[in-house]
This record gives structure tokens, C-alpha cells and sequence, in this order.
């Protein structure tokens, strides 16, 4: 069996709105992301990951911001479909690991529904799914919440 690595990072600034969607869960504060989709930092970073792993390209040539078909559209569902396509061309993931960048909300509590949303997603079993959350302490956009990111690292495997 054979592996490769692939990294994966996203950022997204925060206007008005009373929710945001990380890891595919509604998670209630005060700002929402501006995005074309559902703006889901952490999933677009995870899908850039396993794309790049796997030399399939990135989130902006399979999901393009300028397609009227992902308005709105749950990241979810392009976890699922990346995950797809590295199964179309021999892939499997071993594991992700992630971490979101956000000074707020507090998102411990969110962790084992994420987790249980994109491991369905990507249809491998929840304890190949890992997300962590770590502050900016108060530096730079993201510690001033103007914005929150995201950081995934995939492991996949091929024969």
C-alpha cells in the first residue's frame, strides 16, 4: 500500500448573521461567513486536502465560486463529492485532522457532531475524523473576528 499527504487551509470573513456552519453544524453567534456557499471553512479546507493528496486540483476548480449551482450549498456536500472522486480514481482516506482558527465561538461542544457529519460525508468511520479548535489570542484578523479559518492534514492511501 502506498500513501500520500495533502494540506489544506481556508479563511473566510464574517459579516451579519446569527450562525455559522462548521463541520456541517449550525453553530449559533452573532456573525455569519460571507461566502458564496455555505462558507463551511473547515470542510473546504478537509476538500482541498484530499484533492491535493490525491493531484485531483483544488475546491476552486471543482467548486467554483462563480457557479450558480453552489449558492448556498451545504460544504458537506462537496466533502462528499471530493471524497467520490478520489474513490473514482483508486483512493481511500486513512484519517483527516483538522484544526479551526476562531477566536470565538467556543466550539468544544460542537466537536462530536462535526465529527459525525463528515465522517458520513466522506463515509469513513468517526474515529478517522479529528477537529481541534485554537485562538488567534486576540492577533491579527482572525483574533479580532473579522474572520475564522480552518487547517486540515489528509492521509490516503492507494495500491
Amino acid at each position: 500500500m502506498k500513501f500520500r499527504v495533502g494540506v489544506g487551509f481556508d479563511l473566510h470573513r464574517l459579516g451579519p448573521g446569527s450562525h455559522l456552519i462548521l463541520g456541517g453544524v449550525e453553530i449559533p453567534h452573532d456573525r455569519s461567513f460571507i461566502a458564496h456557499s455555505d462558507g463551511d471553512v473547515l470542510c473546504h479546507a478537509i476538500v482541498d486536502a484530499l484533492l491535493g493528496a490525491a493531484g485531483l486540483g483544488n475546491i476552486g476548480e471543482r467548486f467554483p465560486d462563480t457557479d450558480v449551482r453552489y449558492k448556498g450549498m451545504s460544504s458537506l456536500t462537496f466533502l462528499t463529492e471530493a471524497t467520490d472522486l478520489l474513490s473514482q480514481n483508486g483512493y481511500r482516506i486513512e484519517n483527516i485532522d483538522s484544526n479551526v482558527l476562531a477566536e470565538k465561538p467556543k466550539l468544544l461542544q460542537h466537536f462530536p457532531m462535526m465529527r459525525e457529519r463528515m465522517a458520513a460525508a466522506a463515509g469513513i468511520p468517526i474515529d478517522r475524523v479529528f477537529v481541534k479548535a485554537k485562538t488567534m489570542e486576540g492577533v491579527g484578523v482572525i483574533g479580532h473576528e473579522d474572520a475564522i479559518a480552518a487547517e486540515a492534514v489528509v492521509l490516503i492511501s492507494f495500491e
